[in-house]
């Protein structure tokens, strides 16, 4: 493996390789971003892509390398769903057979996508290492060319053209923040900024479940705990050889945050910007959710890497949303076991502007005597500051709040 870094001429010949068949995303301002987070924030919306990711830029760049013989028997890769896409639909324009190894844990929109993209997909393994383990044999048994998901010259650079068209169209950016799993997306960035802009910051992020690429390079002092993760298309447990060498020499920090500042970015990009992104696609906005006053006055460009997110796990996380905004809460009431009582309550509970989800009323396991009943009601409200305006109605009627 060679020790040689990829340079801007790489993503240049990258770029006039894959012009015309992948999308020059918008970039564009976000004013009421900008406003919350006190800097001046450009969104790069490659959520907007064909297949929903950043990751066909470098799936075609390294594609269109391979000669007859490599396309004739065909291509492998392990993805945990963006790369496999990317690798899926552009293998078949090109008319190469491709094989597809996922995590079984992967989202199962993400996986009948990449199917439906006419690739062999095989779920192998609860983790991205499990799926990887299985490449080598069947590199062997099958002949195929592997499409690395990050640790690869050639998919790198492919990754580097979206900083070429983020600083083509704002050449006057103070910080880009990247996701970094594998770090394909940040060493392409970084190889960008470096060569147009040596003074532009970079910042990698990452999710404190999968610090890898912070703790290889002495920005994490603890153990990667790994585990479920909103953010799995940067669930990465071992980053690339290539990428850490590129992201030691060209990036200046890796911020690494909570997963309830990932959830509350999705929820903020679906609000505000009326777009879908994933964990991954989020994961910048998270970063300067966590540490505003970092940002503050700067000009930020943010990569919108990835939309493609299970439609029960959005709905689980703009529910969590909702409490953290305190516009949903639980109420655990005690009254007393006479007809009418419960009427009542819902009944004041709505005229003081709550709307109620759900009701759970219980008079055998959790309550005091045999004439009571414990009352637990899920309310939705308009404005945070209704609830107090709630519990103090009912307090006043002689309903008692646990």
């Amino acid at each position: 493996m060679s020790d040689r870094l990829i340079t801007i001429d790489d993503v240049r010949a990258a770029a006039r390789a894959i012009h015309g068949k992948i999308e020059n995303t918008p970039f564009l301002h976000s004013q009421t971003l900008s406003e919350l987070t006190g800097a001046d924030i450009w969104l790069k919306f490659e959520n907007l892509q064909f297949t929903g990711s950043f990751k066909q830029r470098g799936a075609l760049n390294k594609l269109l390398s391979l000669l007859p013989e490599q396309r004739a028997k065909g291509v492998i890769t392990v993805s945990a769903g963006n790369h496999a896409q990317g690798v899926a639909y552009h293998a078949g324009q090109l008319g190469i057979p491709a094989t597809i190894v996922m995590p079984v844990s992967t989202p199962s929109v993400k996986a009948q996508r990449t199917a439906k993209l006419g690739a062999e997909v095989l779920l192998i393994g609860a983790s991205f290492a499990e799926a990887s383990a299985e490449i080598p044999r069947l590199i062997a048994a099958r002949g195929l060319t592997l499409v690395h998901p990050f640790d690869d010259d050639l998919v790198m650079a492919g990754q580097g053209t979206v900083a070429l068209e983020m600083l083509g169209a704002r050449s006057d950016l103070d910080t880009l923040v990247v996701a970094v799993g594998g770090g394909g997306l940040i060493a392409g960035v970084a190889t960008v900024a470096r060569a147009l802009h040596p003074g532009l910051e970079v910042i990698g992020v990452q999710s404190d479940r999968f610090p890898s690429m912070a703790k290889h390079i002495g920005k994490w002092d603890k153990e990667v705990p790994g585990g479920a993760s909103i953010a799995e298309g940067i669930a990465v447990a071992v980053p690339g050889e290539r990428t850490r060498r590129h992201v030691a020499a060209l990036i200046d920090d890796i911020i690494v945050v909570p997963e309830h500042r990932i959830e509350t970015a999705i929820a903020l990009l679906l609000q505000i910007e009326k777009t879908l992104c994933e964990g991954a696609g989020a994961a910048g906005l998270a970063a300067v959710l966590a540490d505003p006053e970092r940002f503050r006055g700067k000009r930020v460009g943010l990569i919108l890497c990835g939309g493609n997110i299970d439609n029960r796990l959005l709905g689980a996380i703009l529910q969590r949303q909702m409490v953290r905004d305190e516009r949903l809460f639980k109420l655990c009431i005690q009254l007393a076991d006479q007809q009418g009582q419960l009427g009542v309550l819902c009944t004041e509970i709505g005229l003081a502007g709550g709307n109620i989800n759900t009701v759970v009323h219980d008079r055998t396991f959790l309550v005091n005597d045999a004439k009571s009943a414990r009352v637990e009601l899920e309310v939705e409200v308009a404005d945070p500051a209704m609830r107090a305006v709630i519990e103090a109605r009912l307090a006043a009627l002689g309903f008692i709040l646990e």
